[in-house]
């Protein structure tokens, strides 16, 4: 008769928590996270003073990102960057004058005698070949017609050079958070839909660029996306800085 052989059942792999963390490592974890926060709200203020005023009105909308990326089918890509992004460059009266010219059709017998010499004081210094910048040039009459035209948003070339470089970029970033972010001491769900969700919140934010350029209703899935990362991150950062300086030592949270 076979004796029956106990199997002895390995004991569980305990994960590394915060508390089991040195000094040194929440040291370089606290650094990291409090720079990536500063870093994440400086690019909220860039995108608030880029967005700013694209529709013509003070302060950032759904109409602001929806012109954008689908532009303003209405009016001409030089007069939405006169309102937009390049509004802090010239005065409102030498804007009202040129978007007036603008609606009257761009006539080249106007341009000399009234729109060249407020371009020249204003837009030329960059907006020329002699700056060396890739960018419309205004320093003559044909580089501004072809800023006459229709404006049709940011164009599908422009989209695919910054959606890759931000994929990438935010991606890394998020992968970095969520290194740090594993070691917190939570409910076995929340923690993985939370370090899920900005990956999925990246993609669909930068998919919605592209849908956006074609249909503006996409603007709100910018801004409902853009949301979610950001509050993702936020509690990503704040709970992982509480249960490093705070927790102590281990409490039991269920894994389901």
């Amino acid at each position: 008769m076979k004796k029956n052989r106990q199997i002895e059942a390995s004991p569980a792999i305990v994960p590394r928590r915060f508390y089991n963390c040195t000094l040194n490592e929440k040291l370089l974890y606290t650094s990291f996270l409090l720079l990536a926060g500063v870093a994440y709200l400086m690019a909220l203020a860039y995108l608030y003073t880029s967005y700013d005023g694209i529709d013509g009105k003070p302060g950032l909308s759904v109409e602001d990102v929806a012109e954008n990326y689908y532009g303003n089918r209405s009016g001409t890509r030089l007069e939405s960057a006169l309102r937009g992004p390049m509004a802090g460059y010239i005065d409102i009266e030498h804007r009202n004058h040129i978007v007036q010219w603008l609606k009257s059709g761009a006539p080249e017998a106007d341009y000399n005698r009234l729109i060249k010499p407020m371009l020249d004081e204003r837009c030329v210094v960059c907006h020329s070949p002699a700056s060396g910048m890739k960018i419309p040039d205004l320093s003559n009459y044909e580089g501004v017609k072809q800023v006459a035209n229709v404006d049709t948003g940011v164009s599908l070339h422009s989209l695919m050079k910054v959606s890759h470089i931000h994929l990438f970029g935010i991606a890394l970033v998020a992968f970095a958070i969520g290194l740090v972010f594993r070691f917190a001491l939570l409910p076995l769900w929340f923690q993985n839909t939370l370090t899920l969700l900005p990956f999925i919140a990246i993609f669909t934010d930068i998919a919605a660029w592209f849908l956006t350029k074609w249909d503006p209703i996409y603007a709100y899935t910018v801004i409902i996306a853009g949301g979610l990362l950001g509050l993702s991150w936020a509690l990503q950062i704040v709970i992982s800085l509480y249960q490093i300086w705070f927790l102590r030592c281990r409490v039991e949270v269920p894994e389901k």
